[in-house]
């Protein structure tokens, strides 16, 4: 009898200190989790803390915070910008010089076999200008400064101080992270000219911009039907048995069909950016003033008041003032025919159109 309740009260005595323990265990469990939950929203607290001692004071705010984090990311980005400028300006001049070399082989001959004279004059005269505009164009775009802020005067207009150059700027002008400079009108920075596109140079950018568009327009309606005669041909490349053609015609037909495809994608691409900038002309503002002057309007509206530009002087007025048109005949000789005079203004003073009772910031 001894040992079977020994044996029994031992087996009772088990049970409960395993019962105990498990009790133990989930009331541990709770409590961890309640002690976890809580570390976490210390900490996440804390967080938040130390983020707003980042930029929460009276000179900063979330925007420097996010220029700070991204400064690398702009560093590398226009050193990056600045050594691939040339290879740029290099693959523009290729693939230009590609698409000219296969108008003279393959489309022109066409042209001069097929075409009726006043076809032949029309296509010789039209893209031989073309050819000229495109190049002296984007020649000057690459080879002239954009302007720079005069270092010697002391007595110039200013509305602030450049925080990387310490030095006044002029009204519309911004400095250029990547030429490491201020420039006067800036517009922004191209990599395709390796330059940028400022007070001196932005007619120069315009025309290039908008002749590439015509050219590349006249090359791909001149090459249509080249094109479709060619694609249908190097579709009979895959039958049995192969036709039999010369190196000379398989070289014409791949190079016509990569001269149609290459310019009718330029075309697009290009003239879209041509589009924006006519745009941008019209109203007299350039792409970084297009970001100003929509947070101003943003601005004094919530407080009633309406946004002038004071750079804007009606439609034609701005495209006479950026293409130096003076008189009817520099409609011909200034933006017709290659043309190297200088823009209106020296970028430094501007004329502004507004006055003192137009509720408007300056």
């Amino acid at each position: 009898m001894r040992m079977g309740s020994s044996w029994r009260w031992q087996i009772s005595r088990a049970m409960r200190l395993a019962l105990r323990w498990c009790r133990l265990c989930r009331l541990q469990r709770g409590g961890n989790k309640v002690r976890l939950s809580g570390r976490l929203s210390e900490l996440w607290k804390y967080s938040k803390l130390l983020l707003k001692s980042l930029y929460y004071n009276s000179l900063s705010n979330s925007d420097t915070m996010l220029d700070c984090v991204f400064e690398p990311v702009y560093w590398i980005v226009d050193n990056v910008t600045r050594w691939f400028g040339l290879v740029f300006v290099c693959l523009v001049i290729l693939l230009t010089t590609s698409v000219v070399v296969v108008i003279y082989l393959f489309v022109l001959p066409t042209i001069l076999s097929t075409y009726p004279v006043h076809w032949v004059v029309w296509h010789l005269c039209y893209g031989h200008w073309l050819l000229v505009m495109v190049v002296f164009h984007y020649y000057k775009a690459t080879t002239t400064a954009p302007g720079h802020p005069p270092k010697d005067k002391t007595q110039i207009p200013s509305v602030s101080i450049c925080k990387k150059c310490i030095n006044p700027k002029p009204p519309r002008t911004h400095h250029c992270s990547i030429c490491n400079m201020c420039v006067l009108k800036m517009d922004h920075h191209c990599p395709w000219l390796n330059n940028c596109v400022g007070h001196f140079n932005q007619r120069y950018f315009f025309s290039f911009c908008l002749y590439m568009t015509l050219g590349c327009l006249y090359c791909s309606f001149s090459s249509k039907e080249m094109f479709l005669e060619a694609y249908s041909v190097i579709e009979t490349y895959y039958q049995t048995p192969t036709p039999d053609y010369t190196l000379r015609e398989t070289t014409a037909q791949k190079s016509v069909i990569y001269l149609w495809v290459l310019t009718s994608s330029v075309s697009v691409a290009l003239g879209g950016l041509t589009l924006w900038h006519t745009i941008l002309i019209c109203r007299g503002e350039t792409s970084v003033e297009r970001h100003i002057n929509r947070k101003e309007t943003r601005r004094l509206r919530e407080k009633g008041k309406v946004f002038r530009n004071p750079y804007h002087h009606g439609n034609m007025n701005n495209w006479k003032i950026l293409l130096g048109v003076e008189k009817r005949s520099h409609w011909l000789t200034r933006v017709l025919l290659p043309s190297s005079h200088l823009p209106h203004g020296d970028g430094v003073m501007w004329d502004c159109t507004f006055t003192r009772r137009d509720p408007m910031a300056i």
